[in-house]
């Protein structure tokens, strides 16, 4: 037990270090990172991609980054409700201290739903496309970064929330990708027989 309120701490103070560097420009930026419509124009480039590499499979692909993204936001909101660790902004020993810029958002927070989904969202892409696309896994991981650090900035996550939701899309990218891995391997052996 004293190990985990040893974790507790240290991520406690982790968001804490991180959380007060803050500026009004930074708070613009960082509050546009974490709104996922400013993402949309990213988002239809990478669709842009997938069609035109992949073609026929596209609606495969775009069917199967749905479900992944679905997956991702339902089980990451599952753990939370689960979990039941108060967002830092809720949380009545510090939230004094935390630098927020609108609403705090729902009272749980691990793990984060924007870093699960982004990281899911980067390593399918980054495994599906990287190797047409060398910089892509660069690009796609830079962004999931950015917008989960902007969930602590925020004040809305603890980094230990942002590291569970980050690997949980990891699993899933990876998890995603393997079934699209069978079925396209499926059908292949399928039109050569």
């Amino acid at each position: 037990m004293a190990f985990a309120e040893t974790l507790k701490s240290l991520d406690r103070k982790l968001f804490l270090l991180l959380n007060q560097h803050h500026n009004p420009q930074m708070d613009n930026v960082m509050y546009w990172m974490s709104n996922e419509y400013i993402w949309i124009p990213f988002y239809a480039v990478i669709l842009g991609l997938m069609i035109y590499y992949f073609r026929k499979q596209s609606w495969l692909l775009i069917l199967l980054i749905s479900l992944l993204i679905t997956s991702s936001d339902q089980l990451s909101g599952f753990l939370k409700n689960t979990v039941k660790r108060l967002r830092p902004c809720h949380n009545p020993e510090i939230s004094n201290l935390v630098h927020t810029l609108n609403h705090c958002g729902g009272n749980f927070g691990f793990v984060s739903s924007h870093a699960a989904n982004s990281f899911a969202l980067a390593t399918f892409i980054t495994l599906l496309l990287s190797v047409k696309y060398e910089y892509l896994a660069w690009l796609m991981f830079s962004w999931a970064v950015v917008v989960s650090y902007s969930r602590i900035y925020l004040g809305v996550h603890y980094p230990a929330d942002v590291g569970g939701g980050a690997l949980l899309g990891i699993l899933l990218g990876w998890l995603f990708f393997k079934v699209y891995s069978m079925i396209v391997n499926k059908k292949s052996i399928a039109l050569q027989a």
